[in-house]
């Protein structure tokens, strides 16, 4: 390219060029990196012409490496124009060369002031979040990561936390590097604050789950199940581990490794916790339209009884509609659950659901409702009962039967309503909201409600 051109170029805009931007910070990363490798010696040549290149690669001081640093690192920021402190781009720039000389170069202690000044200039700009990012300092904040140093573990966690913040390169970056096979294995070592960033940083990285970048499920999952089934774990790194498996669980294909992993009867213990409950029951339904989730599910223990439980929850709408919905499809073509269902009094709440639950809980309840209807109409078809002989369909005495049996339905179905009835209206707030409830039953009976 021309000069001209290239003068051009930077007159036209108060920034460069978006591909210029990107070139010289790729560039910059790319002399990094060759040096670190060359630096750790991790390849190993067979005696040749490349020796003589290598060893002075090897013979390369750390001075130079330091100046090749700040020299690119002034230049990538002169280029891109970053100003993030607004008038204190000097200060910015003498930062950002001094944490990542410090992070590439420095010893442990000088590792651990970078991680913190890197976490502090990630917060300030998404724009230089994004160039610190491509200096090549998140391999190494991962690898600390992984350090058996406590404090230095927690500010490197602390400083992906940040540079994860709205970037999807950034992420992809620290999934490339390995930071889910850095996870500790023992979470019960951990204490508080470190289970907490560490769930913080799977709650960020787990958007990646329905893109194209590749998360396996498998390195996560057990890390989360460990920290849910802590006694010590906090409610708030609860909520971040809840939220994980549930971005994971909006692929269906992450069925298999979450149902296997003991997701679904974990999340049915978080159930009965009322700050938990909303989110685990999301996650329970989007992996009850699986085979493996719904099979799981009907063979829990708790099921169907802590989902009835969750229904009378009149104080969390959210939670009444995620339970009626996992209810539904339980109780679709599956007439033992059904029947499980009915024994433990499950119309009695529906009813009371349909009434004074949201729009969306009383759709669903009503649902449900027609699928007892009808399955107590198919158990009363012609071969119900005691079978007496033939009578022609026009006859007087199979009038009078079919009469008499509807009135016996509909005083049956009355009596059922007045009952439930009494005791919605004992938890209505005012009188008057009870007799028309009462009326409202008492006009529709069997017309509005399918049971």
């Amino acid at each position: 390219m021309s000069q001209s051109h290239s003068s051009s170029c930077f007159s036209s805009s108060s920034s460069s060029p978006i591909w210029l931007y990107s070139y010289i910070k790729l560039r910059f990363f790319n002399r990094i990196r060759r040096f670190l490798r060359s630096k750790a010696g991790r390849k190993r040549y067979t005696p040749s012409d490349h020796d003589h290149h290598q060893l002075a690669i090897k013979d390369c001081s750390r001075d130079d490496a330091v100046e090749v640093v700040q020299g690119d690192v002034l230049q990538a920021m002169e280029t891109t124009k970053v100003d993030c402190c607004r008038g204190g781009g000097d200060d910015v720039a003498a930062g950002l060369q001094r944490a990542v000389k410090r992070l590439h170069f420095g010893s442990g202690e000088e590792k651990e002031m970078a991680a913190k000044e890197i976490q502090s200039l990630a917060k300030e700009d998404v724009k230089l979040r994004k160039l610190v990012a491509e200096l090549g300092v998140i391999p190494v904040l991962v690898t600390m990561a992984s350090s058996e140093v406590a404090h230095r573990r927690r500010v490197a966690v602390a400083a992906l936390i940040e540079l994860a913040n709205g970037t999807y390169t950034n992420k992809a970056i620290m999934l490339e590097s390995g930071i889910l096979s850095k996870l500790p294995k023992n979470t019960n070592l951990l204490d508080e604050p470190t289970k907490l960033e560490f769930s913080q940083l799977l709650l960020t990285l787990s958007s990646l789950a329905n893109t194209p970048f590749p998360l396996a499920p498998s390195e996560i999952v057990p890390f989360i199940i460990n920290i849910l089934e802590s006694t010590t774990s906090s409610i708030d790194t609860k909520q971040s581990c809840l939220g994980t498996l549930y971005n994971l669980s909006i692929v269906l294909e992450n069925a298999g490794p979450l149902v296997s992993n003991g997701v679904v009867d974990t999340f049915l213990k978080l159930c009965s916790t009322k700050e938990l409950s909303e989110k685990a029951l999301a996650t329970l339904g989007n992996l009850v339209v699986t085979l493996m989730g719904k099979n799981a599910m009907e063979n829990g223990p708790m099921v169907p009884e802590s989902l009835i439980e969750i229904l009378t929850w009149e104080d969390k709408p959210k939670c009444q509609e995620l339970s009626a919905y996992i209810l539904m499809i339980l109780a679709h073509q599956s007439s033992a659950q059904r029947e499980k269902m009915s024994k433990l009094g499950i119309v009695a709440v529906l009813l009371e659901v349909a009434l004074l639950g949201s729009p969306l809980a009383q759709k669903r309840a009503l649902k449900l409702l027609q699928l007892f209807s009808d399955e107590r109409q198919a158990k009363m078809g012609p071969h119900s009962g005691p079978q007496t002989g033939r009578i022609g369909m026009g006859s007087p005495v199979n009038q009078r039967a079919s009469q008499e049996g509807k009135k016996m339905m509909k005083s049956l179905v009355k009596q059922s309503l007045h009952k439930n009835m009494e005791m919605i209206t004992r938890r209505a707030d005012a009188a008057g909201e009870s007799s028309k409830l009462k009326a409202l039953v008492i006009s529709t009976s069997s017309k509005s409600l399918p049971y």
